[in-house]
C-alpha cells in the first residue's frame, strides 16, 4: 500500500498534495546518469556501503568487491547485481578497488588497490568518513567485521592510524565489536558508533587516545540495539541511529541523553547539513526523512520502487550544487540525484558542512 501511495505522489505536482509530516510526500530530485561502472569484464560490483564528498571534483566511494557473472548473462541485468540478484551470480567476491574516487560527473580519478588486503578477510569496508575539523582531511574508513577503523591520509598514500585490534572482538579501550560509523567533534575528538556486536559510542581524543564510553544493549533511554549511524551537529550534540530499537537518540558530547526520535523503521545514515537540518535514510522501506535539531519531523519521501530504487541507503552525501548520492548496500550501486524542476527548496537537502581547508 505505502509502495502504491508513493508511486501515486510521484506523479503529482508538489503544490497539489497537501500532506502531514508522517505521510510520504513526492520526490523532490530525479535521477541522473552518473557513475559507469568499471569492475573487470564479466564481474559486476558487489555491495556498495559508503559514499564521501571532500569536494564536487572529488567524491570517494567505497564497495565490496566484485562477484563474478554467470555466463551467459541473464536478460534482466541492467548493469548492477540486484538487478539479477546475488543468489543468481553464485560466486564470490573478489575484494578489488575497494576505494575508489570520481568526479561529480562520475569520472574515475583514482582507485586506492594498495589497501584492498584491508578488506579481503573482512567483507568489505563498511562506511566512509572525513572530520569537517581536519585541515589534513584524513580518510577514515570503518572495517566492522576486522574490528578496526583505518585512518589514510588524503592523498592514500599513507596508512596513519588505526583504532581497534585486528580481529580481535572486545568491548574494552582498545578493541571494538562490529563498528560501523564515526564522526567528529570541533575539538578533533572522535566518536565510534561501536556498534552491532557492541551497543555503545566510544569516544577518543585527536590522537586516536581512548576518552569514554558509554550505552549498554537493550530498549531503554541511553541503550542501544544496532548503533549504525552517528553525528554530530554545530553545538556539540551527538545523535545516534538505533537502528534496531527503529530510532534516533540524541546525547551531549558527554554521553548524557537528551532526547529519542521514534517513529522510524531501521534507519541506517545520518546528514546533518551546515544550516542544521537532520536527514535520516531510513530503510524498511527505503525512504529519505527530514527533521530539524529538536525532532519535529518535517518532510520524507519514499525510494522503494521504480527503476532507480534502493534496496537500503546505507550511506549519503551532498555535493555544493544540492544534488544528494547514496550508496546502496542490497542492490550494489551509488546513485546521484539532482533537483527537479520547480521543487519547494524547503524539501531539498542544503549545503553540507564546510570542510576545514577550503576547496582543493
Amino acid at each position: 500500500m505505502r509502495t502504491l501511495l508513493a508511486a501515486t505522489l510521484l506523479c503529482l505536482p508538489f503544490t497539489s498534495v497537501a500532506l502531514s509530516a508522517q505521510e510520504p510526500g513526492p520526490d523532490p530530485y530525479r535521477v541522473v546518469e552518473w557513475m559507469e561502472p568499471f569492475a573487470q569484464d564479466g564481474f559486476a560490483w558487489g555491495s556498495h556501503p559508503g559514499v564521501f564528498i571532500e569536494s564536487d571534483d572529488r567524491i570517494f566511494v567505497i564497495q565490496r568487491g566484485e562477484i563474478e557473472l554467470p555466463d551467459p548473462v541473464p536478460p534482466e541485468f541492467e548493469g548492477f547485481v540486484g538487478s539479477i540478484g546475488v543468489r543468481a551470480l553464485g560466486g564470490t567476491s573478489i575484494y578489488r578497488n575497494c576505494i575508489f574516487i570520481v568526479d561529480s560527473r562520475g569520472r574515475l580519478l583514482e582507485t586506492w588497490p594498495q589497501w584492498d588486503y584491508l578488506f579481503a578477510d573482512s567483507n568489505g569496508p563498511h562506511k566512509i568518513r572525513i572530520s569537517p575539523y581536519d585541515a589534513e582531511r584524513r580518510v577514515w574508513v570503518v572495517n566492522e567485521r576486522r574490528h578496526q577503523i583505518h585512518v589514510f591520509s588524503n592523498d592514500g598514500k599513507e596508512l596513519l592510524m588505526e583504532l581497534g585490534t585486528a580481529y580481535e572482538e572486545g568491548e574494552d579501550a582498545s578493541h571494538f565489536g562490529a563498528p560501523q560509523d564515526v564522526a567528529f567533534l570541533p575539538d578533533g575528538s572522535a566518536l565510534v558508533a561501536d556498534g552491532i556486536i557492541n551497543s555503545r559510542i566510544v569516544k577518543f581524543d585527536r590522537d586516536g587516545n581512548y576518552v569514554m564510553a558509554w550505552g549498554t544493549r537493550g530498549e531503554a533511554e541511553g541503550q542501544f540495539n544496532g548503533v549504525h549511524a552517528i553525528a554530530t551537529d554545530a553545538r556539540g550534540r551527538v545523535y545516534v541511529a538505533d537502528r534496531n530499537n527503529d530510532r534516533v537518540q540524541v546525547f551531549d558530547s558527554d554521553g548524557r541523553h537528551l532526547d529519542t526520535w521514534g517513529g522510524l523503521s531501521f534507519p541506517n545514515d545520518i546528514l546533518i547539513t551546515a544550516n542544521q537540518e537532520v536527514w535520516v535514510a531510513d530503510n524498511q522501506p527505503p525512504q529519505m526523512v527530514k527533521f530539524d535539531t529538536e525532532g519535529n519531523r518535517l518532510y520524507s519521501w519514499m525510494l522503494d520502487s521504480g527503476p532507480h530504487r534502493f534496496g537500503e541507503v546505507h550511506e549519503f552525501a551532498i555535493d555544493s550544487e544540492g544534488a544528494w548520492y547514496g550508496a546502496d548496500n542490497i542492490l550494489g550501486r551509488s546513485q546521484k540525484f539532482v533537483p527537479r524542476a520547480g521543487a519547494d527548496r524547503a524539501l531539498l537537502m542544503s549545503r553540507p558542512v564546510p570542510l576545514s581547508g577550503g576547496d582543493r
